[in-house]
């Protein structure tokens, strides 16, 4: 599994809020393309960046490492991080893991955006 395994996109909601569009695996080797899109998302006056999980393939034990690592920056800056799309599997690991409580869990972007 390589960095080209993970593919992402940075939208803006407004001046406040911006979504990370994740395609493909989440591993150690997306270290670098995911923090590049997460700085991207959460310059500027951003109070909330939204994990866009609805095209995840697949996520490791480091990937979860590098969600954590993204919880650190956002909690830092003062912002919120939220996610939707996870599929029920990928829930259960938040529940599990207890990153559900750190990070806003939502079914829509719609919902997401609205806590945001």
């Amino acid at each position: 599994m390589t960095a080209e395994t993970l593919s992402t996109g940075v939208r803006r909601i407004d001046q406040h809020v911006a979504v990370l569009d994740i395609r493909g695996e989440i591993t150690g080797a997306s270290e670098d393309a995911l923090g590049e899109a997460y700085a991207e998302g959460a310059g500027g006056a951003t109070r909330a960046v939204i994990l866009n999980f609805t095209e995840l393939e697949y996520m490791n034990s480091s990937g979860i490492g590098l969600l954590v690592t993204l919880l650190v920056r956002a909690n830092r800056a003062k912002q919120k991080l939220l996610a939707f799309g996870l599929s029920e599997h990928y829930r259960q690991i938040f529940e599990l893991t207890r990153l559900d409580e750190a990070i806003g869990i939502y079914d829509t972007e719609a919902d997401a955006v609205a806590a945001a």
